[in-house]
């Protein structure tokens, strides 16, 4: 079980153990308002310090703060010369994504705005086994495998903000089909209309009442061609045309008739 130094501020309760792993918090005050839980974005103050030895790592308090400004946009002056600055910025956070270690998220369960509360984190549940750098005085680093306790206060909670509305993939127009590149919806569709979708189409197709039209290489060549002159007369042709269709050998001999005759 983690335990709080002597060197950080003690505070009697118990402490409600939340999963196998130990991750307890301590109720220091119970608040009134909203009640956080996964979906949420919360605001809230905290202080972090490692369990082992009560070094406070990070804090809200030291954050940097915006300074006051006066009707005219002007920074309002102390008696010490220095500008005066604005209260403590909450840290925002959108809870149940993972945007912070899972035990200061998860530690945040049942809690109501106005209340304070000691979260006790065991290093699973924290940084596990990466070890944190120094970032300053302010913000000294955490080794690997270091419990952790946050003192957190909650002030808000409200409704996150809507995700942003994912992006067709490539060629897929609004509520419709797979859109072939180059290819545009048919004139009269109206892409994204509820229950609608463009027909698509890749090459024009033939009307559904037009017959199929016989392929060209079912008419045999000699049909189409006329037979040559040398052929002999009143022979027909070797082809699926009717004799009765063919030229009579008649046309093609003279008449005895245009012969002199002898007086």
């Amino acid at each position: 079980m983690i335990k709080a130094p002597a060197n950080i501020p003690q505070y009697k309760g118990i402490q409600h153990p939340v999963f196998t792993v130990a991750l307890r918090y301590q109720e220091i005050k119970i608040g009134t308002g909203a009640v956080a839980e996964p979906g949420k974005m919360l605001k809230i103050f905290y202080t972090g310090y490692r369990a082992a030895d009560g070094v406070k790592f990070d804090s809200t308090s030291d954050h940097p703060r915006q300074p006051l400004k006066d009707k005219d946009g002007k920074p309002v002056m102390g008696d010490d010369g220095k500008p005066k600055l604005g209260d403590i910025p909450p840290f925002p956070f959108h809870q149940g994504i993972g945007n912070t270690i899972p035990g200061f998220d998860q530690g945040f369960g049942g809690m109501k705005v106005g209340g304070k509360r000691r979260i006790f984190i065991p290093w699973q549940l924290g940084y596990g086994t990466r070890t944190i750098p120094d970032r300053g005085a302010d913000h000294p680093g955490i080794p690997a495998k270091s419990d952790l306790i946050f003192d957190v206060e909650l002030l808000d909670v409200a409704d996150a903000p809507p995700p942003p509305p994912a992006r067709p993939m490539g060629g897929m127009p609004p509520g419709g089909r797979p859109m072939p590149p180059g290819v545009k919806p048919p004139q009269g569709a109206t892409p994204g209309a509820p229950g609608t979708a463009p027909t698509i189409r890749l090459a024009p197709a033939p009307a559904p009442s037009a017959p199929t039209a016989p392929a060209p290489t079912t008419t045999p060549a000699p049909q189409t061609t006329p037979p040559p002159a040398s052929s002999t007369p009143g022979t027909p042709p070797v082809t699926t045309t009717p004799p009765a269709t063919s030229t009579p050998p008649a046309t093609t001999t003279p008449p005895p008739a245009t012969t002199p005759q002898p007086r």
